[in-house]
């Protein structure tokens, strides 16, 4: 994205604004061809109530203020036995979720929201599809990082 673009879009800065997010974020979801069924079908999510509850979500990640109850790793383990919940699903859901907030917003919180929101797919997908989370795979790792992790592992074993 070229910065005049970018510096024309706002941050996200309160509730209004994850309003915005979410409701457009959903709307998307709703057409999609690979996650509108989940949601509308096989979930059959009350968006009365979902709504709300996600711009709770979010404003609690991103602000620490949404008063947000709830466990997102029960509701989505739910659906396991009903669809597939792969991992091609959760990186779909990402991309949807990441355009998105790059069309509608730029800066700081923007670009946070987006890491939290891969983290947390990361998350959910490992754990409701007992997997290890992608992000710790040593394949994965930098040069740095493959280091830090040696030096870690030949200090935790016992002499």
């Amino acid at each position: 994205m070229n910065e005049e673009k970018a510096a024309s879009k706002p941050d996200l800065a309160g509730r209004p604004e994850i309003e915005i997010l979410v409701n457009t974020f959903y709307d998307r979801v709703r057409a999609d061809e690979v996650l509108g069924h989940i949601f509308d079908k096989v979930a059959q999510t009350n968006w009365s109530t979902h709504l709300p509850k996600m711009y709770a979500f979010w404003e609690t990640v991103l602000f620490r203020s949404g008063g947000f109850t709830g466990n997102p790793l029960a509701a989505h383990a739910k659906l396991v036995p009903l669809t597939d919940m792969g991992r091609d699903k959760f990186d779909h859901w990402l991309l949807l979720f990441r355009s998105t907030v790059d069309d509608l917003f730029a800066g700081e919180h923007a670009e946070h929201i987006k890491s939290c929101a891969a983290d947390m797919a990361n998350v959910i997908f490992s754990r409701i599809n007992q997997v290890p989370d992608p992000r710790f795979d040593p394949a994965n790792l930098t040069p740095e990082q493959r280091e830090r992790y040696a030096r870690y592992k030949q200090s935790s074993q016992p002499a």
